[in-house]
């Protein structure tokens, strides 16, 4: 999906992009919103051979698999691009390593590629990471930052290869997707097991949640959303969040420090 909505952006942006495909429902989407096969619709062989610039968004899983399928076209002059830095900062485990004689950049997107295409359609872009890992021309920095730009990103901030592999490990892991799925599941079973109903349950942990609070945060901020709540709210969350801060932090410690986990 990040391929997906990075080539529409950038296609809206006037940019002559070309797509390296494999036949099958993916293929099929593609032709179906304008990429023409043999014009900018091909293989993954002939994209890779034809572009000056290959970005190469493959799942990590699969960027090891067709590392080789792909290492060839990376002729000297051209870049590589990634929207995550795994697969290079894991060389070992990935057996990733560009060759020399190429830029090799990240702009790394902050959320799913769906997000990336919806925020542009809605003209309000998407925050990025961007980094340089090798600069074979001079103007490695430049073309990370034009690249951003393209795919929807109006705000940048520089970073390097590893930092934005441990960051993203870390957070999707913690309190982008594996906490906030912890900790709804348990605060739904106390009150389930204390005979709430499913749905009292679920409303106070979920649904006003996503649907009420965090779209305050936001939108205005912490401080902002505290403001805007009763004053028995804010009474409850002074007086909570530091034994969560407590039990979490040594979590955090442990996730971040386990970082090196090769995902499939």
């Amino acid at each position: 999906m990040s391929g997906r909505g990075q080539a529409l952006n950038l296609r809206d942006n006037g940019l002559n992009v070309i797509i390296g495909q494999r036949k099958g429902r993916s293929y099929d989407q593609a032709v179906e919103e304008g990429w023409v096969p043999g014009k900018n619709l091909f293989s993954i062989e002939e994209a890779c051979d034809k572009g000056t610039v290959v970005m190469n968004l493959l799942s990590d899983a699969a960027q090891k698999q067709l590392w080789s399928t792909v290492k060839p076209y990376l002729t000297k002059g051209k870049t590589l691009y990634f929207s995550h830095g795994f697969s290079v900062v894991y060389k070992e485990d990935t057996g990733i390593v560009p060759p020399s004689d190429v830029d090799v950049i990240l702009a790394a997107p902050k959320g799913s590629g769906f997000t990336v295409r919806r925020l542009f359609q809605q003209g309000r872009g998407i925050n990025s990471s961007f980094a340089v890992f090798q600069d074979a021309s001079g103007q490695a920095k430049e073309r990370a930052i034009a690249l951003g730009v393209g795919i929807g990103s109006g705000y940048l901030y520089e970073t390097t290869f590893e930092k934005e592999v441990y960051s993203d490990l870390t957070g999707e892991r913690g309190i982008l997707m594996g906490a906030i799925q912890g900790a709804f599941q348990a605060q739904y079973e106390v009150l389930r097991s204390r005979g709430h109903s499913p749905s009292e349950a679920f409303n106070e942990t979920v649904e006003e949640a996503t649907q009420s609070l965090y779209p305050l945060i936001g939108e205005k901020g912490m401080d902002w959303m505290y403001s805007n709540c009763s004053t028995t709210a804010q009474r409850g969350a002074l007086d909570w969040w530091k034994p969560f801060y407590e039990a979490t932090k040594p979590v955090f410690e442990q996730l971040y420090t386990s970082r090196t986990t090769v995902r499939d």
